[in-house]
């Protein structure tokens, strides 16, 4: 594989993880979304997507509202997406996966470390805040932009970093690397179904969930 345009996944992984919360959220932190973009820079779209969809699998049971603790899929995705472009699908799907869970996982405890910053800058700030002070609550909101943006350009370039490190190291055989992606794939429909089946509440609904997957089953069957 040719050298990776790394200035531009660097900026991609950050904006793809300022997506989650801090500006646009316009869904490009999603794995299908931040994979496809980061595949076309590498030139290998196809894999991209491959990659991001079996990310996305994860993510689906992914809520991220409130002060919930949960994993940050977007510079995660696009490490993933470098490791394993150019290469073909079946080897490079395992391994890039578990790069991408591994940082999409750090990066939620990033999340938990920014918004504690945040808050002590607010409890500094809380009388001032109180007393109507001009200007006070909005450098409240640039501390927590300015941590956010710190906090995903570090994982954006931990994860290209990792992939260099990485593709420096030992090549894993074939049969490794396959039986990685099947583990990779795997657990993401066990995520998926598992997610379902919590959200899906009543009897009722569990009931139509297993319908739905059942002839989902039997259409893939036939084809």
């Amino acid at each position: 594989m040719n050298s990776p345009p790394l200035l531009a996944l660097f900026l991609w992984g950050t904006i793809a993880g300022l997506d989650v919360a801090s500006i646009l959220q316009g869904l490009i932190n999603r794995p299908l979304v931040a994979g496809a973009v980061a595949g076309a820079m590498l030139g290998d779209v196809a894999g991209g997507i491959r990659i991001g969809a079996a990310l996305e699998l994860f993510a689906l049971d992914v809520l991220p509202v409130g002060a919930s603790r949960y994993p940050d899929y977007g510079a995660a995705t696009v490490a993933a997406v470098t490791l394993g472009a150019g290469r073909p699908w079946t080897l490079a799907l395992g391994p890039a996966v578990l790069l991408g869970l591994v940082i999409a996982y750090i990066g939620g405890w990033s999340i938990v470390l920014s918004r504690r910053v945040t808050a002590r800058a607010l409890r500094r700030m809380a009388m001032r805040i109180d007393r109507g002070d001009p200007g006070v609550a909005q450098r409240v909101h640039l501390v927590g932009l300015l941590t956010d943006l710190a906090r995903c350009a570090l994982l954006s370039g931990g994860g290209l970093g990792a992939v260099l490190l990485l593709n420096q190291g030992p090549v894993l055989d074939g049969g490794t690397a396959r039986a990685l992606g099947l583990v990779a794939i795997s657990g993401g429909f066990v995520a998926v179904i598992g997610g379902a089946l919590r959200r899906a509440g009543s009897a009722r609904r569990i009931a139509w969930l297993a319908g739905g997957i059942a002839l989902g089953a039997l259409g893939l069957a036939f084809q």
